[in-house]
């Protein structure tokens, strides 16, 4: 028969237990004191404008290599009136945009179903993933000369080029979700009588939806940042071709602005996806 427990057997447990309550409790203060991340993120943007700012005016970076912020300033006002490269900045945003957002909902379209296909079925995926590894590192300006002489100098190609770079990571975000389904999840539905198209619909799709989301997040910033190569070639109007104009005259004004430009653009459609990623998939990093 054991001893019976003496006082220092209980006492040991309720020191460790209010141990971990004053540990947890000063975790969740030093919680409460620290800023929001978005006035964080104003701090560190505000540093580097005064930075950039202080650089310029003292005359420590040539404005060949870094304009003050003026200079861009002045580089957007006469963008906005067409006085750089003949047409009003409206019409290359609208040029870009069209052709960024056409290729990432063909590939969105074409990326998803594939990704759950090779995800459903092995042979499929042993069929395909050669193809899709194989061109998924490679850089765009790589294949671009094939693309040209393929489809010509016109809107397709350039489109064809920015769903290039889309696509593997659309589709491979998708058949990666593919295994977030559990076994006992689909079993579950086949018990209940679900046919193979209900099983996707109700428990495959779900459950991969936020590597889906993931996917076209990271899809989205592959495609602007095939904007400028895709805009190298024939282009009269679109930012990157702007961009690609002002670097041969060394007007680094008018790229700063043509690069804060496409990253205001992609921080926007980033925003926006992340807004539809919360609404879509509340429960994520709460299961």
């Amino acid at each position: 028969m054991a001893p019976p427990a003496g006082p220092g057997a209980t006492a040991a447990p309720d020191a460790a237990m209010r141990a971990l309550s004053s540990f947890r409790r000063r975790r969740l203060a030093m919680r409460g004191a620290a800023p929001p991340a978005w006035l964080i993120s104003l701090a560190t943007v505000t540093i580097a404008l005064v930075a950039w700012i202080a650089a310029t005016q003292a005359g420590l970076v040539k404005p060949l290599f870094l304009p003050r912020p003026g200079s861009v300033i002045g580089a957007f006002s006469n963008a906005l009136d067409g006085r750089i490269d003949g047409a009003p900045l409206l019409d290359h945003v609208l040029a870009s945009l069209m052709r960024v957002v056409a290729a990432f909902v063909l590939a969105a379209l074409v990326g998803i179903p594939v990704g759950l296909a090779t995800g459903l079925n092995p042979t499929l995926r042993a069929a395909l993933d050669p193809f899709i590894e194989f061109y998924r590192p490679l850089p765009p300006l790589a294949y671009l000369p094939l693309v040209i002489i393929w489809f010509g100098i016109g809107e397709t190609s350039k489109i064809l080029l920015i769903f290039l770079a889309c696509f593997a990571p659309v589709a491979l975000a998708a058949r990666a979700g593919v295994s977030a389904a559990s076994v006992d999840q689909v079993n579950a539905a086949r018990a209940l009588g679900a046919s193979r198209v209900q099983v996707v619909r109700h428990v495959v799709l779900p459950a991969a939806l936020p590597d889906i989301l993931v996917g076209l997040r990271i899809g989205m910033g592959v495609g602007w940042t095939t904007l400028v190569a895709a805009e190298m070639v024939a282009a009269s109007t679109g930012i990157g071709q702007m961009v690609l104009n002002a670097s041969n005259f060394l007007r680094t004004d008018i790229v700063v602005m043509g690069i804060l430009l496409i990253g205001a653009l992609a921080g926007a459609f980033e925003f926006g996806m992340r807004r539809l990623e919360r609404r879509l998939t509340p429960w994520k990093g709460k299961v």
